[in-house]
C-alpha cells in the first residue's frame, strides 16, 4: 500500500514538473502554471461548482447503471446461449467500430437537449464494453465447471450463482474501469452542447470567458473526481473478487 502511494505521488509530482515546464516555455495566459491554478482554487469552491459536479456525475452514473443492466446480461447470453451469441456477435463486431458519438446530433433530436440525450449517448458508447468483457470471462470458464454442476443436477440459477456469476465479475470490473475513462470523456463531449450545467459546460464557460485558471482548475476537479470513481471501482472488485486469493 504504502508503495503504491509512493509511486502515486512520483506520478503526480512528474505531471506538474512537466505542467510547469510547459508553462514556463508557452510563457501565455492560456497555459498558466499549477500554482497559479491552485492559489486561485478557494474562489472556485462555490455552489455553482458543486452543482456542475453533481450534474456531470448523475450524468455519469445512470449511464454507468444502464450499460451494466444491458451489458452484463447480453454478455453472458451471448456465450451461455449459443443460438442468440451466433446472431449477437456479428452484431456487435458490426457496431462496436461505429463513433456512436457522431449519432449525438440525432439523439438529441430524439430525446431533447436535457439529461437523456446525454445518457443514452454515454450508454451506447460504453456498453460494447461491459458486453465484450463478461462475454470474454464468460468464454474462459472451463466446460468441466458445467459439466460437475450438472452430475449434482444443478438447476440454471444454482449454475449462475455458483460458476457464470462469479466467473463475469472479473470481466466485468475490468470493463467497468476502461468505461468510466471512455464515459467520462464522452460526458464532457456532450456537457458542451445543449445545457447549462455538467463539468464540460463549466469548463467550456470558463474557455469563453477567457478565465483560464478556473477552466485549469475544473480540469483538476474532473481528474480528481474521476481518479476517487476509479479507486471506488477497484475497492468493489477486490471484495466482490475476494474468493480469487483463496
Amino acid at each position: 500500500m504504502v508503495k503504491r502511494g509512493l509511486q502515486l505521488l512520483y506520478a503526480v509530482l512528474i505531471l506538474h514538473v512537466l505542467w510547469a515546464l510547459g508553462a514556463w516555455l508557452v510563457d501565455r495566459p492560456i497555459l498558466p502554471t499549477p500554482w497559479a491554478v491552485y492559489m486561485y482554487f478557494p474562489h472556485l469552491l462555490n455552489m455553482d461548482l458543486w452543482w456542475n459536479i453533481y450534474f456531470s456525475l448523475y450524468r455519469l452514473a445512470l449511464s454507468l447503471v444502464f450499460a451494466t443492466l444491458i451489458g452484463v446480461p447480453l454478455g453472458i447470453m451471448s456465450v451461455r446461449l449459443p443460438k442468440f451469441g451466433a446472431l449477437f456477435e456479428p452484431l456487435v463486431y458490426f457496431t462496436y467500430p461505429i463513433p456512436k458519438i457522431a449519432l449525438l446530433p440525432v439523439i438529441m433530436l430524439l430525446a431533447g437537449l436535457g439529461n437523456a440525450s446525454k445518457i443514452i449517448t454515454i450508454t451506447l458508447i460504453i456498453v460494447f464494453q461491459i458486453i465484450i468483457g463478461v462475454r470474454d470471462a464468460v468464454k474462459q470458464i472451463s466446460p468441466t465447471m458445467y459439466q460437475v454442476l450438472d452430475v449434482l443436477a444443478a438447476n440454471r440459477w444454482q449454475t449462475f450463482v455458483n460458476v457464470t456469476g462469479p466467473a463475469s465479475l472479473a470481466g466485468f470490473f475490468s470493463a467497468l474501469k476502461i468505461a468510466l475513462g471512455t464515459a467520462i470523456a464522452t460526458l464532457f463531449f456532450t456537457e458542451m452542447y445543449g445545457t447549462q450545467y455538467g463539468m464540460g459546460y463549466y469548463i467550456m464557460d470558463q474557455w469563453n470567458r477567457l478565465d483560464y485558471l478556473a477552466m485549469f482548475g475544473g480540469i483538476i476537479v474532473i481528474s480528481v473526481v474521476s481518479f476517487l470513481l476509479f479507486l471506488t471501482i477497484s475497492g468493489l472488485e477486490r471484495y466482490c473478487l475476494r474468493w480469487q486469493n483463496k
